[in-house]
């Protein structure tokens, strides 16, 4: 899964740095989960100590314009997960919020907002179903 994001910063004229290689292997770990942003810039710390805050953000807002991560706001605070899905960029998600997992839901519902938009032109979006998943509601029933 890697491969095809270091491919995606090749296509797009950015270096692909060792820097760059282990935030993305980092990220990797969180395709089905959102960690906080501060999580991720306290790991590169660890790395690489002199590495600074500006230059870990700048890189997560990089690959969030590349599609290489998907970017969320919970409770004021920036959280990041790993692209789960580099064929089909265009998806959307439930969040169970009680773990945080991730599930990648496979139909759009556009074309139904669509509908009930007669003459506008809808330029984006982003559809996000927030939950408890089954794992936690089967432990909730008990």
């Amino acid at each position: 899964m890697i491969d095809s994001a270091l491919q995606i910063l090749r296509q797009n004229n950015l270096k692909v740095t060792k820097q760059r290689k282990d935030l993305l292997a980092y990220l990797n770990q969180y395709q089905d989960k959102y960690i906080n942003v501060s999580a991720v810039d306290e790991h590169m710390h660890k790395l690489y100590p002199r590495m600074s805050h500006n230059t870990i953000y700048r890189n997560i807002r990089d690959f969030n314009h590349l599609g290489i991560v998907e970017l969320q706001t919970k409770r004021n605070v920036l959280q990041v997960k790993y692209q789960c899905d580099f064929k089909h960029v265009h998806h959307h998600h439930f969040i169970c919020t009680n773990c945080g997992k991730v599930q990648e839901l496979s139909q759009c519902p556009m074309e139904q907002f669509q509908r009930q938009l007669p003459g506008c032109k809808i330029n984006g979006h982003k559809f996000e179903i927030y939950g408890i998943c089954a794992e936690c509601y089967e432990k909730f029933k008990n």
